[in-house]
């Protein structure tokens, strides 16, 4: 029968705990969300979705086609403009997401005859990345940068370093600094992805490489999503002008792709100049982690201490996450769930995201729910 091995896996699934189902949620949800990615409370923010209305009326509903071909609006040149100047980049370049931000930027960086190192830790974009890249991959161990340069010094020709700012897993942040320099010393360049550092990390929320002092490095290349800390959908890729140029002319998920619809990009623009007016967002955003975690931690519960603002908290099982999280969700709290294979070490986790607009009553009334539903 077509496709009889679907039904092999399904119950390989369900007898591992595994199952994974959609569940849709209404717009005016009660739940308390620490599932989902806002970082700075921005999705709903009136000015951001003006920003999203009033370019869907004036653009249309969505880009009408490729970037190269119709899909590149005086909108999309603007945002682009705005993120690179933030970020202290020469260029951004928009795309569709994150996720083609990162299969762009590491496709079209690695050609045949390049030895790509990714960190272990890596999320699934950045290894799909690697694995469509035409060059020798070698995966290294988690957030060591002595492993990196020993990996580089087994290759002659060009080599690129890949790695997550922020670990989305663990919330652990990646040692930039050390990481640019090993690649220096090799004449590598660093492409790394800023998903959970935009808007979190850096001056005012500029991202981790402004923090770790390598915008603008001629040898880094930074993507970017614009739907965590910015509220919108989209990804980017920022660096070098002539880095950026030579995406427009050699990354398929960019050449190939239907541009942002103009509403995202829209939000995504107006959330940007809200965090450039406010700050303060980021900072907070990074209090309301560290005071989950230091809550989580003193109720007795195994969390990771955070960098950003995801705080992770071991499971003892699939199974026991799984009921966990539903646990929390009947008593109103959303919590992510991360298991087996979201989860390169194999251990189960609830993942907590920090939002600035989290209030002192609710990271109390969070806290004392996930305690009580431990399995």
């Amino acid at each position: 029968m077509a496709f009889g091995w679907i039904d092999e896996q399904a119950q390989v699934r369900r007898r591992a705990g595994l199952v994974r189902t959609l569940r849709p949620r209404p717009a005016d949800s009660p739940l308390l969300d620490l599932a989902g990615n806002d970082y700075l409370g921005l999705t709903r923010h009136p000015e951001v979705t003006e920003g999203a209305a009033r370019a869907a009326r004036a653009w249309g509903g969505g880009a009408t086609g490729s970037r190269l071909v119709t899909g590149s609006t005086a909108l999309h040149a603007e945002l682009e403009r705005e993120l690179a100047a933030f970020c202290g980049a020469e260029a951004a370049l928009v795309l569709s997401s994150g996720y083609a931000a990162n299969l762009a930027a590491v496709t079209a960086l690695a050609p045949h005859g390049s030895l790509l190192v990714s960190d272990a830790g890596n999320h699934a974009s950045l290894i799909d990345g690697c694995r469509l890249a035409r060059a020798t991959t070698q995966v290294v161990a988690h957030a060591d940068p002595d492993a990196v340069r020993k990996a580089l010094a087994t290759h002659d020709g060009p080599a690129v370093a890949v790695s997550d700012t922020v670990f989305s897993v663990d919330g652990d942040a990646a040692p930039l600094a050390a990481l640019a320099a090993v690649c220096r010393e090799r004449g590598a360049g660093l492409v790394v992805d800023d998903a959970h550092g935009l808007g979190v990390l850096g001056d005012g929320g500029r991202g981790a490489p402004h923090a770790a002092g390598l915008a603008g490095a001629d040898d880094v290349v930074v993507t970017a999503t614009l739907s965590k800390a910015l509220g919108a959908q989209g990804g980017a890729v920022l660096g070098p002008a002539r880095v950026i140029d030579h995406l427009v002319n050699t990354a398929r998920t960019f050449i190939f792709d239907t541009g942002l619809a103009p509403a995202a990009a829209g939000a995504a623009l107006a959330a940007l100049r809200v965090l450039t007016r406010e700050p303060e967002r980021a900072a907070r955003a990074r209090a309301v982690a560290t005071e989950l975690h230091t809550r989580l931690t003193a109720a007795g519960l195994e969390a990771v201490r955070p960098d950003a603002a995801v705080v992770s908290v071991r499971a003892p099982s699939p199974e026991a996450a799984v009921r966990w999280a539903a646990d929390c969700r009947t008593a109103g709290v959303a919590v992510g769930c991360f298991r087996p294979p979201s989860v390169p070490d194999g251990v189960s986790r609830l993942r907590l995201t920090a939002r600035a607009d989290l209030t002192g009553e609710q990271i109390v009334h969070a806290v004392r729910v996930i305690d009580a539903a431990r399995p």
